[in-house]
């Protein structure tokens, strides 16, 4: 087993275990020398074997996750090292009525002042395209009805931005604050 597999499945232990992945939903990805390595499609996170490689220009291996060009996307736009795409209940549910979600506890104030709702059905060039620009500004972003993206230097990093993300809607939804925060929205209506 590869440093790389040890990492991916060390983060998605922790991803399936905190619940936000299950089966084998979702996907890592890595950025290296020339391109980025990813998931296997549809791979457990939980024991996702070797990652595959996935040049950022040219032919993508047929094993290579299907939400490969949004990953690829965000390499060849931005400077992220690593990105974790999950499926937390709670993120996806707040993002059915919402365009924007605006954490009230005190670690979601410190790390995402502000998450993004992006549109686009998964793995699609819509979806890839808005959650890329969103991920110029935002290291978390939560596509409606599907599930957040979240980017950082590390895997690591991009694991926990991803458990803060479910953990600030959860006590949203707890909190009774389940209201439209889109622009211009006051959160505490």
């Amino acid at each position: 087993m590869t440093m790389y597999a040890m990492e991916f499945e060390s983060v998605g232990r922790r991803l399936h275990a905190e619940g936000l992945v299950s089966a084998n939903f979702g996907n890592m990805s890595v950025r290296c020398d020339r391109g980025f390595l990813i998931t296997r499609t549809g791979a457990f996170l939980d024991n996702p074997g070797e990652p595959v490689f996935v040049p950022l220009e040219g032919d993508v291996p047929r094993e290579a996750s299907s939400e490969y060009q949004l990953h690829r996307a965000v390499y060849r736009s931005s400077m992220h090292g690593a990105i974790v795409h999950a499926h937390p209940v709670h993120a996806v549910a707040i993002s059915l009525d919402r365009d924007e979600v605006v954490p009230e506890d005190s670690e979601g104030l410190m790390f995402a002042a502000m998450i993004p709702v992006a549109t686009g059905a998964p793995g699609s060039r819509e979806m890839a395209d808005n959650v890329t620009a969103l991920l110029q500004e935002h290291s978390i972003v939560i596509v409606r009805g599907h599930g957040t993206f979240c980017a950082g230097k590390t895997l690591e990093e991009a694991y926990i931005l991803t458990s803060l993300a479910e953990h600030s809607c959860r006590v949203l939804i707890l909190a009774g604050r389940t209201k439209d925060q889109g622009p211009g929205k006051d959160k505490r209506k």
